[in-house]
């Protein structure tokens, strides 16, 4: 079935894939897939996220040349393919320099390439290690409408290359991305384009990338937004999709035209640069006035806990399927981090790919084991038993000279860890399973966990979440389920790491509702002491917390990779010097 288009109506596709770095080919199908089912609904205009022909972040495989040149090689195909439509796809351009570019291909043919101008270089980004930053803000005619593009970083910032483009006589802007997620980053996302929209009076449309790739999950999320900054069409959350819209481009005219400050900022700007808005002709119109008619859709944001939940779960199965494995292995304690870490496996790849190992002890409370029983009943997945007592006896056995003279501590607790972590190890060389460690944010920020024993995996999926919000994405999937699927009986119970006689995580640390606030603040938020204290800490509490986690930067670069939820994960995002003498939580001494 057919529908009629206005005389100036533009369908615009946005393309948000799952790509995989170095992946040339998997990556090319996919490009030339969503580009003959765009052909096939009438899509004047498709755009694919940033470095889309390669993968993001390629990091220092940008270095190798033949990376490079197969990156070219793929282009190529991409482009051969783009028969009667646009496409927008992101790639990296080699010159006297190598660029973060978008291609602009039509007909079979590279009509133009777009360099980035803002590289982004905090946080996760490194892009000013890479890249050379592009300098020119053209704007193309593609069927009688002019349309700027952009890439990613450049549409952050108010007086950007969208605005330049704008003044030139951008009538539409797209911006192809690769945003990564995190808690909340898709809604402010979201109102950053809808206020460049509304100020540059221009329909906006920013392609983002969905997918895990290491630590990073990219959440899609892909938006078009009128002039007026409202949402026109919306793309799905971690899930690939083909966002397809058709713009009304006279209502931008007559936006402008009833807009008095779209007539000031042209004379305070005085129009784009000599260098700026230069027009390309892409393809000349008018566009095909009857297309096939699109499916009405709406596309609901999840917000917390939901969108946490489903960060999880895409990280971990990108992650595990994009590195070659199929099934992971699960140390079961019966505490709530192993559950909700079993409870996301399964749901990223299948309850018979997760298998699940107790490794009781003789502090294990008999509670701790039929818990972890029961939860994997519940998730049917498979359960193995190992004991490890007998080990436990031979390694005091073989320190006892060793130790002689000293009270049992710590060292002991962590013989048991480091004995579970063996045997998780064992088990991952025997079958090729992939460990999955258990340990949670609050646990790797103050050093509560132990080298070798349950550190000791491939890939922390809770590495980035707080204990106290461990409990909230629990009762979320149960919630989900509609029943038990983690007992009520491991969301109840105290934390415990059952290491020796009554042991309780509040024997060590504060409570997590006290302690949760503290990190975020010192260490998301790099308040100091001081602030954390005026804030209503108890400075004990305050200068304890800082202490520990200054002291655990050593233990922290030895982790696995893990999903980032939070603005600010360790590792990619937070980046300290192990050896320094400056640590806040003690006080200073003459």
């Amino acid at each position: 079935m057919l529908q009629q288009t206005s005389a100036r109506c533009l369908r615009i596709g946005l393309a948000q894939l799952n790509t995989t770095v170095g992946d040339f080919a998997g990556n090319r199908r996919k490009i030339i897939k969503a580009t003959r089912q765009a052909q096939s609904l009438g899509v004047d205009l498709l755009a694919f996220p940033e470095l889309a022909i390669c993968g993001y972040p390629p990091e220092d495989l940008l270095f190798k040349p033949q990376f490079i040149a197969e990156n070219w090689r793929s282009l190529e195909r991409v482009v051969a393919a783009s028969t009667g439509i646009t496409i927008v796809v992101g790639f990296v351009d080699a010159r006297e320099d190598i660029y973060n570019a978008a291609a602009i291909a039509y007909d079979g043919r590279l009509a133009s390439v777009y360099h980035k101008i803002f590289l982004p270089n905090y946080g996760v980004f490194d892009e000013n290690r890479y890249f050379r930053a592009g300098r020119q803000r053209p704007v193309y005619t593609i069927g009688g409408v002019g349309v700027g593009v952009n890439i990613c970083e450049d549409i952050w910032y108010e007086a950007g290359p969208a605005t330049i483009q704008a003044l030139a006589g951008a009538e539409v802007i797209v911006n192809i991305s690769a945003s990564p997620y995190h808690l909340g980053k898709g809604s402010n996302r979201e109102r950053t384009v809808a206020t460049r929209a509304a100020d540059n009076v221009a329909i906006f449309a920013l392609c983002n990338l969905v997918g895990g790739q290491d630590e990073l999950v990219f959440d899609g999320s892909s938006v078009v937004l009128d002039e007026k900054g409202r949402l026109i069409a919306r793309g799905k959350q971690f899930e690939e999709d083909l966002v397809i819209a058709d713009l009304d481009i006279e209502s931008v005219f007559r936006a402008r035209l009833h807009d008095p400050r779209w007539r000031k900022k042209t004379l305070v700007n005085g129009g784009p640069e000599k260098d700026d808005g230069v027009r390309v002709m892409i393809s000349k119109g008018p566009l095909s006035s009857e297309k096939p008619a699109l499916t009405p859709r709406t596309v609901e944001m999840l917000g917390f806990p939901g969108e946490v939940y489903e960060a999880l779960v895409m990280g971990t199965h990108d992650y595990v399927t994009k590195n070659g494995f199929k099934k992971v292995l699960i140390g079961l304690s019966g505490g709530i981090d192993s559950s909700l870490v079993a409870t996301v496996a399964i749901d990223a790849l299948g309850r018979s790919n997760v298998v699940g190992v107790a490794m009781p002890s003789r502090y294990s409370s008999p509670g701790s084991l039929s818990d972890a029983e029961i939860l994997a009943e519940n998730l049917g997945i498979k359960m193995l038993t190992v004991p490890i007592e007998k080990v436990f006896q031979a390694y005091l056995g073989a320190l006892a000279q060793a130790f002689k003279g000293t009270e049992s501590n710590v060292a002991e607790e962590n013989i048991q860890a480091r004995i579970r972590g063996n045997i998780l190890m064992a088990l991952s060389n025997k079958f090729g399973w992939l460990v999955l460690t258990t340990g949670n944010k609050s646990e790797m920020a103050t050093g509560y966990t132990t080298l070798y024993g349950d550190m000791a995996g491939g890939f922390a999926v809770i590495k980035d979440v707080p204990k106290t919000m461990a409990y909230e994405l629990a009762k979320y999937r149960n919630l989900l389920a509609g029943r038990e699927l983690i007992p009520t009986a491991i969301i109840d119970k105290s934390p415990s790491a059952e290491l020796k006689p009554d042991q309780m995580d509040s024997d060590t640390l504060p409570p997590y509702e006290i302690l949760d606030p503290v990190l975020q603040a010192y260490v998301e938020d790099d308040k100091s002491i001081e602030q954390i204290i005026a804030a209503g800490t108890d400075e004990k509490v305050a200068r304890r917390t800082a202490r520990l986690v200054d002291n655990s930067e050593y233990k922290r670069r030895q982790a696995p990779p893990g999903v980032k939820i939070t603005p600010r994960a360790f590792g990619r995002d937070r980046r300290l010097p192990i050896t320094n003498r400056f640590n806040e939580g003690n006080e200073a001494t003459e």
